[in-house]
């Protein structure tokens, strides 16, 4: 007797031509496996795996964009938190500075209605502006006889004068300010040759 292939069907021990008939069809039935066939449980083993992968990098994707959507929300809320801060440091600076100079104003205004104008009257309102800007840290300055800082000051005008090193400032149009240090308005001055 020959040997029989594994998966396949004895042949028949009788020599019954229906038995041998029965077996033939059968083994006609099933076919022999080709090699694509062989390796398609591999293949498609593969591409789940790599539709798995797929699906968790769509996944880690997702999850980026859901953080780079946030993080962009929130910097645009920050943003307008900052603004709105901003404006209302703003206001609350000119309300001070308003209340620093109203009372000033009201002084001008009565030794303006009086019926002989006063220069006593209108040096004790300067000083009282300049106490507001005091008060506020703004320090007024006069550079008369310094060396010309352009920096500080700016010439409107140039003069020789006699016993008067070149370079300084002989004269103040207009005095200067300055903020911690940093100047609001040069000081406007003649400056000798």
């Amino acid at each position: 007797m020959s040997e029989a292939r594994p998966n396949e069907p004895e042949a028949p021990v009788t020599g019954d031509p229906e038995e041998r008939e029965e077996f033939e069809r059968e083994e006609a039935e099933v076919p022999e496996a080709t090699p694509e066939e062989a390796e398609a449980p591999e293949e498609a083993s593969a591409l789940e795996h790599d539709i798995e992968q797929l699906q968790e990098k769509a996944r880690e994707r997702d999850e980026y964009l859901a953080l780079a959507q946030r993080t962009q929300a929130d910097f645009e809320n920050y943003r307008k938190r900052v603004a709105r801060d901003t404006a209302a440091a703003e206001g609350r600076g000119m309300a001070r500075l308003a209340r620093e100079l109203l009372p000033a104003m009201d002084n001008l205004a009565r030794a303006l209605d009086a019926e002989t104008l006063d220069p006593e009257g209108l040096r004790l309102v300067r000083a009282e502006f300049t106490g507001a800007l005091e008060r506020l840290g703004i320090e007024e300055f006069s550079p008369q006889g310094e060396r010309f800082d352009p920096n500080l000051h700016e010439a409107m005008a140039q003069h020789p004068v006699e016993g008067v090193e070149s370079g300084t400032v002989v004269e103040v149009y207009e005095r200067g300010y300055r903020i911690d240090g940093n100047v609001l308005r040069p000081a406007r001055v003649v400056v000798a040759q």
